[in-house]
Formats: C-alpha cells, sequence, structure tokens
C-alpha cells in the first residue's frame, strides 16, 4: 500500500475586506501554518479573485494562493490564462488554479448572464480547460470547439509553474468529478449542487455519497489516481468535548426538514465535530478511508482549526 500524501490545509475567505483587513488575514493564515488562502468567485460581497490574490501572496512569502473556483462563465479561457499566468508569475509560483462549471443561479439572472443548463456549462468548461493548457504550453494554439475557437494564439506569459499551476476541479456529480480525474491534479468533493443553483444537497453530503465520488473519480482517472491529490471543503468545524451531544444538536436543527442520525452526523465527511484530539483521529481515519488529505476550511474556523494544522500539517 502506497504511503499516504501529506496533509495541507485551505482556507477560503469570504466577504468584503479592507486592503489591511485582507493582508492580515493571508499573514495570519501562513503564520498558523495553513498551506493555501483561497477565495471564490461570485458577484455579490467580496473582493474580486485576482488582485485580491495578487496582493495576499505579496503580502507573504510562502503561502499559495488559489481561486476555489474561477466561474468559466464569467471570463474567456484565453483571458483566464493570462490573467491566471500572471497571477503565477507575480506569486513566484505560489498559485493554484480552481476552474468550475458555475452553480449560483441567482447571480448569473442578476448580471444577466445566461444561466444554462449544467450540461452545457460542464461541456464549455472541458473545452476551456484544453485551451488553458494549451496556451500554458509551447507553440500555438488552434483550438476549433462547439462553444470556443482559438487560432494561432501562443500563450503569454507561461507561469512558473510548468507544465501549469496545479489544476484544482471540485464538484459532486459524476460528469463534473470525472473530468476533474481526467484533467485535474486536486480533485475537491463537495455536496452535489441543488437544481435551483440556491447551494447544495444535504442529503448528498454523507460518508457513503463521498464513497460513491471517489469510485467515479477512480475510475475515470485510471492509472493516474495515484497522482491525485484529493481535497474536501469542510463546511463547519465544531470544538467540543462532548460531540455527541453536538452532533444531536445539529441532527435536530436538520429535523424539521430532513432525517439525519446523530451518527449521520458524526460521519458526515463536510464537518468537524469533538475535541482537538477527536477531531485528529477523524482526519487520519478519513485519510485511511478515503485518500483525502487537502482540508480546506471558511475563514470562520481559521482560528479554531489552528491547532489541528499545527499537529498534522505536512504529517
Amino acid at each position: 500500500m502506497s504511503k499516504p500524501r501529506p496533509f495541507r490545509f485551505g482556507v477560503s475567505v469570504h466577504g468584503s475586506k479592507s486592503g489591511a483587513e485582507w493582508r492580515d488575514i493571508a499573514r495570519q493564515a501562513e503564520a498558523l501554518g495553513y498551506s493555501t488562502l483561497f477565495l471564490p468567485d461570485h458577484l455579490g460581497d467580496q473582493l474580486s479573485p485576482i488582485p485580491a490574490l495578487v496582493a495576499a501572496a505579496d503580502a507573504t512569502s510562502t503561502l499559495r494562493v488559489g481561486s476555489l473556483v474561477f466561474d468559466n462563465d464569467f471570463r474567456h479561457p484565453v483571458m483566464l490564462a493570462k490573467e491566471a499566468a500572471t497571477l503565477d508569475v507575480l506569486s513566484g509560483g505560489r498559485l493554484e488554479l480552481g476552474v468550475g462549471a458555475g452553480w449560483m443561479k441567482p447571480e448569473y439572472e442578476q448580471a444577466g448572464i445566461p444561466f444554462e443548463r449544467a450540461s452545457v456549462r460542464i461541456a464549455r468548461m472541458e473545452e476551456a480547460i484544453r485551451i488553458v493548457k494549451g496556451l500554458y504550453a509551447d507553440g500555438p494554439v488552434d483550438f476549433a470547439g462547439h462553444y470556443y475557437t482559438v487560432t494561432g494564439l501562443e500563450g503569454f506569459p507561461k507561469p512558473v509553474q510548468r507544465p501549469h499551476p496545479p489544476l484544482h476541479i471540485g464538484g459532486g456529480g459524476q460528469r463534473l468529478l470525472s473530468i476533474a480525474a481526467r484533467e485535474a491534479d486536486i480533485v475537491g468533493f463537495l455536496p452535489r449542487a441543488r437544481a435551483d443553483g440556491q447551494g447544495q444537497d444535504i442529503m448528498d453530503a454523507t460518508s457513503e455519497a463521498l464513497e460513491q465520488k471517489i469510485t467515479w473519480v477512480r475510475e475515470a482517472a485510471g492509472a493516474r489516481f495515484a497522482d491525485l491529490e484529493l481535497g474536501i471543503l469542510v463546511a463547519q468545524v465544531f470544538t467540543t468535548e462532548d460531540r455527541e451531544q453536538a452532533a444531536h444538536l445539529i441532527a435536530t436543527t436538520l429535523a424539521a426538514g430532513y432525517h439525519v442520525s446523530t451518527e449521520q452526523i458524526l460521519q458526515a465527511p463536510y464537518l468537524l465535530i469533538g475535541s482537538i484530539d477527536q477531531i485528529c483521529e477523524d482526519l487520519l481515519a478519513r485519510r485511511e478511508r478515503f485518500g483525502i488529505s487537502y482540508i480546506t476550511v471558511f475563514e470562520h474556523s481559521l482560528e479554531v482549526l489552528a491547532p489541528v494544522v499545527a499537529r498534522l500539517a505536512g504529517q
């Protein structure tokens, strides 16, 4: 059996920040041992990811920066390739390039961007990934797809990381995860998006559902599966000496709309509940079971998870 991949930890930051606040968060994440600072890509109350990630990289020395994830429908892939490569150059090769098909229907409607069915958005993203990779290689790109056409274009600048910055693709459905298995370096797992574009399906957040997702990735990746880094975005971290009571309260809160047991809450891979020792034990057990070693939390859990990061990062 191969040696487990070492743990890495990331933090995803939402909401509006001043320049000083943003730089302080980046420095804090680096000081606490986090590997990566992420920004999502939405049109609402948040900083624009590309200039913000440049600023975060400039305020730190080792912290990696990443998009979680760039919405493919917001930028032409030629422009995304150029801007992301520039970000990699300016950060000294610290970019992790996350790309997604888009899912938040209300912001599409507000901006007048057509929110096409998932199959179209995913197919368009797949073409975009091929274009971006082509522009990062040597020589001009000629691409004629269903959604994009590129003719004789040489990508510039080339990224510092070769052949390209680590490509991070996440999702909850089989088609998107199969593309990630074939194209990405980092595969992130999420509950499947709801059909109305209003968030994730909580009933797709079980350990059994995650097992199925990993099976899809393994089958689609084939021989390259062993080279993939598997990650997960943790929704909440609850530190407590009575994890059963905390899980019971969470299950009770959800009871109005869902039938969820306390045990299901404790086993949910998108939650971390318990003492620092118990959370470390759970992450080790989940790495053994699922192969997941890249753990990302939201900003509100940055300090809460710090003792776990100090203990497990790089281990």
